[in-house]
């Protein structure tokens, strides 16, 4: 039996494969709130045969967007337009829906990636951004403020009120982003946090905000729906965050409950030197997996079927995402398990569509 397409449990949640459809940005709402845009994008993702769908990261207060054009659930019109878009993509699709929340911190209040991404001023629709301290992701960017312990506590009523908003729309699972650079991968990172409180210096106190709103989320999240972390393994910069700094994040988050991490890397310092490759991050993951018993989400260029059961059946993770290549290929797990003789499910529409040599390809 292929080990991609065997079950595996995040918690309590049952998948019947070990493809996730990692989250990608859309930038694509309007103040926050879903459109038709991910109602397509959406729809044709939850029709792909993975495991798992998680949607995209969604802020949890306006100032924590990465552009104006993210995708929120801060608030009750967020929440319904998110609604809207889930009943939609529910009612043709039974495939397990998560959502991953985030706070950008420093890295708010920028411009779309197709309009160069750069860092917008308020006159440009941007916004005043914070962060752990007043250090700049570029010296071109504003400089942020750094947040006092009152607007750490806002913050974190901020995810604590997302969830909530994420379990009445009926997801399944939430993933915290503590990666990419974005606000708990600053204030995890030496090279991002400069503070002299509970919050910094030590490994233990730049951990703390992380493993404080985990906390928070696990408690208020039902039990039998799990709450996993991404993180960022390396900041791929001397003297930042790293492995071994990561190998104790995961083993502090299973000790709180987590139900998996999900391992990527980078995103921190725009002086990050990245060895680009296929299965480039694995590594990292396999370290992951090799400190802790839950599971472990390996991600980037993973792109070939035969690459990803070898990742899985050589025991380096438990699970592999896909990010741009489902974009590319959003039927990419149905072609998967043509190749390594699985079956995966697809809508009853679509089933005359199997190729005469993959007669059997879809579940009935």
């Amino acid at each position: 039996m292929s080990h991609l397409f065997s079950p595996i449990n995040l918690g309590k949640l049952s998948l019947e494969n070990r493809i996730a459809v990692a989250p990608m940005c859309q930038y694509s709402a309007e103040q926050g709130r879903a459109t038709a845009w991910h109602r397509i994008h959406l729809g044709h993702l939850a029709l792909s045969g993975a495991g798992l769908l998680i949607l995209e990261a969604s802020a949890v207060e306006a100032a924590g967007r990465i552009t104006p054009q993210d995708l929120g659930l801060w608030n009750d019109d967020t929440e319904q337009a998110l609604a809207d878009v889930l009943k939609d993509v529910r009612q043709y699709s039974s495939i397990p829906l998560g959502i991953q929340l985030s706070h950008a911190g420093r890295k708010a209040s920028t411009d779309a990636p197709w309009h160069g991404g750069g860092f917008l001023q308020p006159e440009q629709g941007g916004w005043q951004t914070s962060a752990p301290s007043a250090v700049p992701f570029n010296d071109t960017d504003g400089t942020p403020e750094a947040l006092t312990i009152a607007r750490i506590e806002e913050i974190k009523q901020g995810f604590i009120d997302s969830a909530i908003r994420a379990d009445r729309l009926g997801l399944d699972l939430i993933e915290v982003h503590a990666a990419h650079g974005y606000l708990l991968h600053q204030f995890l990172s030496p090279l991002s946090n400069t503070r002299e409180d509970k919050y910094g210096g030590s490994l233990e106190n730049r951990m703390r905000l992380t493993l404080e709103i985990f906390r928070e989320i696990r408690r208020v999240f039902p039990a039998n729906k799990p709450v996993g972390v991404r993180i960022s393994a390396t900041d791929w910069v001397e003297g930042g965050w790293d492995t071994e700094q990561s190998v104790a994040l995961s083993q502090a988050l299973e000790k709180e409950g987590c139900a998996y991490i999900h391992v990527s890397s980078g995103g921190l310092s725009p002086k990050q030197q990245i060895a680009v490759g296929p299965n480039y991050q694995v590594p990292f993951a396999t370290a992951v997996k090799q400190a802790v018993a839950i599971p472990v989400i390996a991600v980037g260029l993973i792109t070939d079927p035969e690459q990803a059961e070898a990742v899985l059946a050589d025991n380096q993770a438990d699970m592999v995402a896909l990010a741009r290549g489902m974009l590319y290929d959003p039927r990419w797990p149905w072609h998967a398990a043509a190749k390594l003789g699985a079956k995966v499910n697809a809508p009853e529409q679509y089933w005359r569509c199997e190729p005469h040599e993959v007669k059997g390809l879809f579940k009935s």
